[in-house]
């Protein structure tokens, strides 16, 4: 059941927008080190993912300047792989094709960091089973940052070099100009939950009884809108069309101003002007907008 002024437990991230400099370059390696494949490529702009489900979409901007020290925009966008094999898999990708940058036990979850060509944060992850989580009485989770031991991902591996079908965005994790903005943003106007907190410096937020679907910080001192090469929108992808309605019916309520988007559901602005979508599932093709 939905609790009045949530999105249902049901709701999940879409497809993360990129505006990038070398079109070519960025899809090689979301292919070759996230193993997605392609599967929509125009002149200007392309979509990746995996069986079929869009997950990432590339527009060519050469026109912009490159996202300078003090945008706000995007921290990482986490790929969530199926079970610890895959994630092996992607971490053999990484060491034969590209570098770490880190990779982290987050109690909840093993991650894998590193940057795209163009410097935009990617993380590689994979969940433990949510019974292995400690969730406190009143809905949060425990989780941590602890050294991550990869000899058990290597052993674990699969040997594929793609990634495997049941692989999604499972989060999005924001820069932002003020954390606490971006938690009640997030939590009484688009209607996630808090998941845990680093002071006033760090929120997560999620539907259900997920870790997290969005992170935000201010860790590196962010304070003005992105407009340059970087993060352009994301998505959260809920249940259903009544499910659109009643969130963008919300988010009015509140003062916001969403944008129609027709049968792609509507769009919204966060309090440092990053876009927001939401949408229906199985509401998309695969070269939609």
């Amino acid at each position: 059941m939905t609790e009045a002024g949530s999105v249902p437990p049901e709701t999940g991230v879409g497809r993360v927008a990129l505006r990038v400099a070398d079109l070519g370059g960025q899809i090689g390696f979301y292919e070759e080190v996230v193993g997605l494949e392609t599967l929509n490529r125009g002149k200007e702009s392309a979509t990746l993912g995996t069986a079929g489900t869009p997950l990432l979409r590339l527009d060519a901007r050469p026109d912009l300047e490159p996202r300078n020290s003090d945008e706000t925009g995007l921290f990482h966008t986490a790929f969530r792989y199926p079970d610890r094999g895959a994630l092996g898999d992607a971490l053999a990708r990484v060491e034969s094709a590209w570098q770490l940058t880190g990779a982290s036990d987050h109690l909840v979850s093993e991650a894998l960091y590193l940057d795209d060509p163009e410097g935009n944060g990617v993380e590689l992850y994979r969940d433990r089973p949510m019974e292995a989580w400690e969730i406190h009485d009143d809905g949060t989770i425990e989780m941590d940052t602890l050294p991550l031991d990869r000899e058990p991902l290597r052993e674990a591996a699969h040997g594929a070099n793609r990634a495997q079908p049941g692989t999604t965005v499972g989060h999005v994790h924001l820069e932002v100009s003020d954390a606490l903005a971006a938690r009640d943003f997030y939590v009484n106007d688009v209607g996630l939950s808090l998941k845990t907190t680093q002071g006033d410096q760090a929120v997560f937020l999620a539907a259900g009884e997920y870790h997290h679907h969005v992170g935000a910080n201010t860790w590196n001192g962010r304070s003005t809108p992105g407009t340059g090469h970087g993060l352009d929108w994301f998505e959260l992808v809920v249940p259903d069309e009544a499910s659109v309605t009643a969130t963008r019916e919300r988010l009015a309520a509140a003062g916001a101003a969403p944008t129609d988007r027709g049968e792609a559901g509507f769009a919204v602005a966060d309090p440092d002007g990053i876009e927001l979508r939401i949408r229906a599932r199985g509401s998309l093709l695969v070269g939609g907008p």
